[in-house]
């Protein structure tokens, strides 16, 4: 885990790591929100869709944004003020993700940056976009 501080973040600064989506992630997301919608859960259902397999939930997709910043950038100072995504393309489970983030500004009077984020799966095509802000607690 990161501890940037806020003092170590500048515009231009990356991070990014990989995650491969599980049907156990799939079932879990299933179990904790209660949504049983069959493009998630059926694969006929899905393929009737025009889709190769069930396709993953985008809050699913979407929640890897958490790890971006609690545990990449900034890491264990991060308290995430705001989320704002675009859902490009479907991901499917299997597909190997890469999230990345990219800051665009950094507040100091207010301790908080604004950060640029991306999901791509292993074809390298785009399936998230969106952006963050995210405080920065400098508890240390």
């Amino acid at each position: 885990m990161n501890e940037y501080k806020l003092s170590d973040i500048t515009t231009g600064m990356e991070e990014s790591f990989d995650v491969t989506v599980t049907d156990k992630m799939m079932e879990a997301f299933r179990e904790i929100t209660g949504d049983t919608n069959p493009l998630h859960t059926d694969p006929k259902f899905a393929a009737e869709s025009g889709n190769k397999d069930r396709v993953c939930y985008g809050l699913l997709t979407s929640s890897f944004l958490s790890t971006l910043a609690g545990v990449y950038l900034p890491g264990r100072y991060s308290l995430i003020r705001s989320v704002e995504v675009k859902f490009v393309k479907p991901v499917y489970p299997g597909d190997e993700l890469t999230i990345k983030g990219t800051v665009t500004e950094v507040n100091t009077d207010f301790s908080f940056f604004d950060m640029k984020v991306e999901i791509r799966n292993a074809e390298g095509e785009k399936v998230l976009r969106g952006k963050m802000q995210v405080g920065v607690t400098d508890m240390a």
